[in-house]
């Protein structure tokens, strides 16, 4: 493996940096966008019976700021209750957009390394192909095994570059399309939230 990389040149460091990278921040996304850390089991249920048994106080409502992202939206329409039924929608959807913005972090360098691996790679084989036909002009064009040496060697970092843009632009899409469906959830969550302290609902089970 070693040997392979070092016969793709220098460009190969910038491709094993984006491959480490893309690594990592699809971890970190695997992890930060599971359904049950964003949208935890009967949040709902749970936040309206605390409403109504009047259990909110600042240290509740911090609490379910901070526990998660639909709790943070629950508790940006609670704290302006008092405000009126639009009032309450607007700050849960300016909370929302907020959430879409956190669940969305990182997507956007996973999809720069998904176009830019390929680049890089194509970037190293051209690279490459120069290097070997300036041999040939210096040794002559009769050594065909060392054209098809250089040619292989220059290819390298083409093959490296597609292994690390397919499936970091398979994450990418994956994890927006889980973004797309959490945010839709707490829009519709928010909104049930929102009719049952205005009198429009009155079932804690939804």
């Amino acid at each position: 493996m070693l040997e392979i990389i070092q016969s793709g040149g220098w460009l190969m460091v910038p491709i094993l940096l984006c491959s480490i990278i893309a690594a990592a921040i699809s971890g970190e996304r695997l992890w930060s966008l599971q359904r049950s850390r964003v949208l935890p089991a009967n949040l709902l249920a749970r936040t309206w019976t605390s409403l109504r048994n009047s259990e909110i106080d600042a240290q509740r409502l911090r609490e379910l700021r901070t526990g998660s992202a639909l709790g943070s939206v629950f508790a940006a329409g609670i704290a302006n209750t008092r405000r009126g039924r639009e009032v309450v929608k607007q700050a849960m959807t300016e909370a929302t957009d907020q959430v879409s913005h956190e669940l969305e972090r990182y997507l956007t360098a996973l999809g720069i390394i998904a176009s830019i691996a390929p680049l890089l790679g194509l970037l190293g084989t051209v690279w490459g192909m120069i290097d070997v036909f300036s041999e040939l002009m210096a040794a002559g064009a009769g050594n065909a095994s060392m054209l098809a040496g250089g040619i292989s060697k220059a290819l390298i970092t083409t093959a490296a570059g597609l292994t690390v843009a397919i499936p970091a632009l398979m994450f990418h899409k994956f994890f927006q399309r889980r973004v797309d469906e959490l945010v839709v959830s707490i829009e519709q969550e928010s909104g049930k939230l929102a009719d049952i302290m205005h009198g429009d609902s009155d079932d804690p089970r939804f």
